[in-house]
């Protein structure tokens, strides 16, 4: 039995200091539950002559990867560098030099997952990547353990913490989507350019990773169906405020009939669900399974000791194998095939503003008939001269019989413009 396992880390950004400092700080809990104690050899950076707010030494500290990648005495690689490369060429290379490795990459996981999965089966070694969703909460090993033997139903989803933030200041503040932005941007919740977070590309990759394991069927990032929020006014936070809605950005992810259906959109959900009640930068995934039915998984999705302490869990489930000396099954939870479906039935709140005279309510309500779209209720909001701005729920409709029905609205001599389209979940549950 080893007495000690050495370990590496690949970036040192604000996961990788919070792992080191989760390691460091309590390195006898750690010792007792593992059985050796977890040594970090080396510590790759770009910069070795940055200032950091935590102490290390000069001697773990270098800027060549293959310090790391070709020392036979480290055991499992650490990779917290994000992006896809060289991430992936470096874990590529770590096992096939025999190192176990720990992500955080949620980018490459979705992206790249099923071919690094496959390599560390081949190698016997261990591939975990707890990190790459939702931050601190252990959503990945509940998936993988806790409800393995359950048959997951939906998923919902707010994943991402820098859209909630913003989409909880509008909603508490009354704030503009801009002025919550630059308030979160501020804070060090957005990055300057915040494309992938608040135009849904991080929730994807989220999503991507959960739906594979959760439906046992690999999710290509290119199914899943995506939309941001910079489109959200608020205007619809206050019409949803009215209805009875919270607007969420949810990933949403269903087995309907045996095909699957993923996505990530602004959502208006009911404000009595546990999902409406999730404000500021926290994470919450709410699953609906065959045995056990409803359950909620919240915490915060992102920050230095949180994702840090998912990292150091995961080294810990490996090393305790190294401990024993046992070769390690990745156990890829993605061996059934399922088809993701190119739609799904949804319900729409749609904003439009028309010319205000008689007779407009009929024909825009004609041409939603033609396509097959119902209308739960229609509500007039405002009159303002010859102007009138109408709210339409939908019942549940093909996206694409929706999307047809909106083209020919557009068209319409009486609609001066569709300004909001927001899918609903009417009752919020399965």
């Amino acid at each position: 039995m080893s007495k000690e396992v050495k370990i590496a880390i690949m970036g040192f950004g604000t996961v990788g200091t919070g792992t080191y400092k989760i390691l460091k700080d309590n390195g006898e809990l750690i010792k007792n539950q593992v059985g050796a104690d977890i040594v970090v050899e080396k510590i790759l950076v770009r910069d070795r002559n940055k200032k950091r707010n935590i102490e290390v030494s000069d001697d773990l500290i270098t800027i060549n990867a293959d310090d790391i990648l070709e020392d036979p005495s480290i055991d499992i690689v650490v990779e917290l560098m994000g992006g896809q490369e060289p991430a992936y060429s470096y874990i590529m290379k770590a096992l096939d030099n025999g190192k176990h490795v720990v992500t955080a990459n949620k980018e490459l996981i979705a992206k790249r997952g099923r071919e690094i999965l496959a390599k560390a089966d081949s190698k016997g070694l261990g591939l975990c990547f707890e990190a790459s969703v939702c931050g601190g909460i252990p959503i990945i090993r509940a998936f993988k353990t806790s409800l393995a033997g359950d048959k997951i139903k939906r998923i919902m989803g707010i994943v991402n913490g820098t859209t909630n933030y913003i989409l909880t200041k509008m909603a508490q503040e009354g704030s503009d989507y801009k002025e919550a932005l630059g308030q979160a941007q501020d804070k060090g919740y957005a990055e300057a350019d915040p494309t992938a977070d608040v135009e849904g590309f991080d929730a994807a990759y989220k999503m991507a990773i959960l739906s594979s394991i959760g439906f046992h069927s690999k999710v290509d990032i290119d199914k899943v169906k995506r939309e941001g929020i910079s489109k959200i006014t608020k205007t619809d936070i206050e019409y949803g405020k009215e209805l009875g809605w919270t607007i969420k950005l949810l990933g949403i992810a269903q087995d309907v009939d045996g095909k699957l259906e993923v996505g990530v959109s602004p959502v208006m959900l009911p404000k009595e669900h546990p999902l409406a009640l999730v404000n500021g930068v926290n994470n919450a995934v709410f699953v609906n399974s065959e045995a056990v039915g409803e359950l909620m998984f919240y915490g915060p999705g992102a920050g230095q000791m949180a994702t840090g302490n998912s990292v150091a869990a995961d080294i810990m489930d490996i090393a305790k194998e190294v401990v024993l000396g046992n070769a390690m099954k990745t156990n890829c939870s993605c061996f059934e095939d399922k088809i993701v479906a190119e739609e799904s039935r949804v319900s729409y709140y749609t904003r439009i503003s028309v010319v205000n005279k008689p007779g407009v309510l009929a024909q825009i309500a004609s041409v939603f008939g033609n396509f097959g779209v119902s209308i739960e209720s229609v509500l007039q909001k405002k009159t303002e001269g010859d102007r009138a701005e109408i709210v339409w729920i939908t019942s549940k409709v093909e996206e694409s019989s929706f999307r047809k029905a909106i083209t020919s609205v557009k068209s319409l001599d009486v609609v001066k413009e569709v300004s909001s389209i927001i899918r609903v979940e009417a009752n919020g549950y399965c």
